[in-house]
């Protein structure tokens, strides 16, 4: 019989790039699923540099994916895209579900969907606001969200999405308050021929900012490895939050690694 203290408990395994398995309240998430192993650059294109942890077979039953967006291959690749057929809920922007089809379904910021965990009681999943790039980002980049787990005696949940704003991630605390476990899409993404080279994600001192932000007990980074386009990485993170006074606040776990928070 699960405790109270049991269902506060947060797991979280990243697998590697912008996937991460999140366990709350008896329901196994994903994001952002990226399976494919490493490849040879394509057309000047960022690629993957260091194969995901785990394969499609060793991640276990999964209840949702939470799919920031679809458009890029760092967050939705091949294999990613096999394994959402096989997840019962597919949760994504409203352009991403038109485009995944097979019952994928989009969410405008800030609308909700609840998903009933094994003890029925509701997670509540909120699709949020995210910037992937500077200010008019998503004329080229496209729609891209976060998302919010919450539910009735459970941790919230944070996760960012490619998201390069301090000021969405204001105006998100504005809406929902602080929460208790933040996972920051991080690494300071950028690629030269978009945007000058701006960044399409936070930086680690951008991450450490919003984690102060976020007033987040816990912050779990991914998004900073395996990848060209990644600028920093697990180091220059853990360097950011010290610098903050937020070390205690950085979880930093090897992919493949699960944790409790």
């Amino acid at each position: 019989m699960k405790t109270s203290d049991d269902v506060r408990i947060i797991t979280v395994r990243p697998v590697g790039g912008s996937t991460a398995i999140v366990g709350i309240g008896g329901l196994r998430l994903i994001t952002d699923p990226t399976l494919d192993p490493p490849g040879a650059p394509h057309g000047g294109r960022p690629f993957r540099t260091i194969a995901p942890a785990l394969g499609a077979a060793q991640l276990g039953k999964l209840d949702v994916a939470l799919v920031s967006h679809d458009q890029h291959p760092d967050n939705l690749d091949e294999g990613g895209r096999a394994l959402l057929s096989e997840i019962p809920l597919v949760l994504t922007t409203r352009d991403g579900a038109a485009r995944l089809g097979g019952g994928a379904r989009g969410l405008a910021p800030f609308e909700r969907t609840d998903v009933v965990a094994p003890d029925g009681r509701k997670l509540q999943i909120t699709a949020l606001p995210a910037q992937h790039g500077p200010e008019g980002a998503e004329a080229v980049s496209g729609p891209v969200v976060g998302f919010l787990l919450s539910g009735d005696g459970l941790p919230s949940v944070y996760v960012s999405g490619d998201n390069a704003s301090l000021d969405v991630v204001r105006a998100i605390v504005e809406r929902v308050g602080p929460v208790d476990v933040a996972l920051l899409f991080a690494g300071g993404a950028s690629v030269p021929a978009l945007f000058d080279g701006a960044p399409l994600t936070l930086g680690s001192a951008e991450a450490a900012e919003a984690a102060r932000l976020l007033g987040a007990r816990k912050v779990v980074p991914v998004h900073c490895d395996g990848w060209t386009h990644y600028a920093q990485d697990g180091a220059s993170l853990a360097a950011a939050f010290a610098a903050a006074g937020l070390e205690h606040v950085l979880v930093t776990a090897a992919a493949g690694e699960e944790v409790e928070l």
